[in-house]
């Protein structure tokens, strides 16, 4: 027993010299670094959202970020909502559709002027941030086959007044029911369609290409609108607002890792209408896969370590 008292002695003594020669101030054990928070990336029901969709959960997972993908949830409110409801933490969105469809703010035509009101009010009402636009304009068009354009004499929305009562709208169910879409669109021109029948987005392509119907309401920036060599009339009373897409991100998402805004950020004002349209080109024509065009585009940019 006394032996081992010596020893604990001796212990103790071993340690109370090494801690006084420990320099002062020497740091201790470096902390864990703190996990990433899971992130929830959401998207609309078309090509180019499904695509958009994989960009930004291909950056953030680049960036060590766990990732649930919830892709193709619906329309335009229903993924609004999801945003609101903490269901989802970000999506891209397009300025004008947040503007008109969720702020229900009148029609603005000047880019910097709508993406001012919708990065100020989506903070005040909901708590959710926009981020740096990524550069295409995505606004809605209408289109027509190019033969039957110049039969009619059609190169403006305005050329329809008084040829729109014996055409057939192709359209969205959102384009037919939206203040930034036909009725909003009859009323501003003074014109009345035979028919506007609501539409897949995928459909209203391969209808007008049929001719099955006359006019469809189209994506500016979708590859088809060349593939099928389809005019789009010029919006000569510019109705149709700006809309730059932009991710929407959760502010409780940034308060726990404001590095989200930076990774998302980087592309900003990187991909323009000609490069988004050869995308969305590249899913409907070409039958790729949304997430390997996207990865695709990221990786040429440098953008995924």
């Amino acid at each position: 027993m006394l032996q081992i008292l010596k020893l604990m002695v001796t212990v103790v003594g071993v340690t109370a010299v090494l801690a006084a020669c420990a320099p002062a101030g020497a740091p201790g054990p470096a902390p864990s670094p703190q996990p990433k928070p899971r992130v929830v990336v959401g998207s609309k029901n078309f090509t180019e959202q499904y695509i958009v969709g994989n960009m930004v959960a291909e950056l953030l997972e680049a960036a060590g970020y766990p990732v649930e993908r919830k892709l193709g949830l619906g329309g335009t409110a229903v993924v609004h909502q999801a945003l609101v409801n903490g269901e989802i933490d970000v999506y891209v969105e397009y300025t004008g559709t947040g503007l008109l469809v969720h702020l229900k703010e009148p029609v603005r035509t000047d880019p910097d002027e709508v993406y001012s009101i919708v990065r100020n009010e989506y903070l005040k009402r909901w708590k959710l941030v926009w981020l740096k636009p990524w550069g295409f304009n995505n606004t809605y068009a209408l289109a027509m086959r190019r033969d039957r354009a110049e039969q009619l004499g059609v190169r403006k929305i305005s050329d329809l007044k008084g040829k729109a009562g014996e055409l057939v709208l192709g359209a969205t169910q959102e384009f037919i029911a939206r203040p930034d879409g036909l009725p909003g669109l009859e009323q501003k021109y003074g014109i009345k369609f035979k028919e506007a029948r609501g539409m897949d987005p995928g459909l209203m392509y391969p209808a007008v290409d049929a001719r099955q119907v006359d006019v469809i309401s189209a994506f500016a920036t979708d590859g088809r609108i060349a593939a099928l060599n389809l005019v789009v009339l010029e919006d000569d009373l510019r109705f149709f607002p700006p809309y730059y897409a932009a991710p929407v991100v959760r502010q409780d998402l940034l308060d726990r890792s404001p590095e989200v805004a930076d990774i998302l950020n980087r592309l900003a004002g990187k991909i323009d209408d000609a490069t988004m349209a050869r995308l969305n080109a590249e899913v409907d024509l070409n039958k790729r896969e949304p997430r390997d065009v996207g990865r695709q585009f990221l990786q040429g940019l440098n953008l995924l370590r």
